[in-house]
């Protein structure tokens, strides 16, 4: 028997919303300190530890790493893989594997499986900030799971 329920939010305590909405705080980085979150959000810190392990918007996935594979075509040139791997980090996102191919015609092709249970804003604002970095020719999501 699963230890979840599907409960409309209609009937539960508004501090759960607010619990919700202080972790999506601290993920996308816009509150740097679980202080500073609770505040925003008008619970205490008390509550916040109390449930933040335990309470979830429908699509979310708790406790569970969420994955994607990105294919990138680069330009082959000195530091083109290093500005990827630098955008990703910076959008929380850990890199699981790499593999990339022998450069050919002055491209390299890299496929990278990446671990996004940390994104901060989303698969899509990663995926646009990578198409605009100068070394990035092409980039395409494989799969998602």
């Amino acid at each position: 028997m699963s230890s979840f329920l599907i409960v409309s939010k209609e009937i539960l305590p508004d501090y759960y919303d607010k619990v919700i909405e202080a972790r999506k705080l601290l993920e996308s980085r816009q509150c740097k300190t679980v202080t500073e979150a609770v505040e925003r959000c008008g619970i205490s810190r008390t509550t916040f530890y109390k449930y933040k392990d335990y309470v979830f918007a429908f699509n979310e996935s708790p406790k569970s790493t969420r994955k994607a594979i990105l294919s990138v075509l680069l330009k082959d040139e000195s530091g083109a893989l290093s500005s990827v791997l630098n955008s990703i980090s910076d959008h929380g996102v850990s890199i699981l594997t790499i593999s990339q191919a022998v450069p050919v015609a002055g491209n390299a092709n890299v496929l990278l499986s990446l671990d996004i249970s940390g994104i901060g804003e989303g698969l899509d604002s990663m995926i646009t900030d990578l198409r605009h970095l100068k070394a990035v020719r092409h980039v395409h999501l494989d799969a998602l799971e």
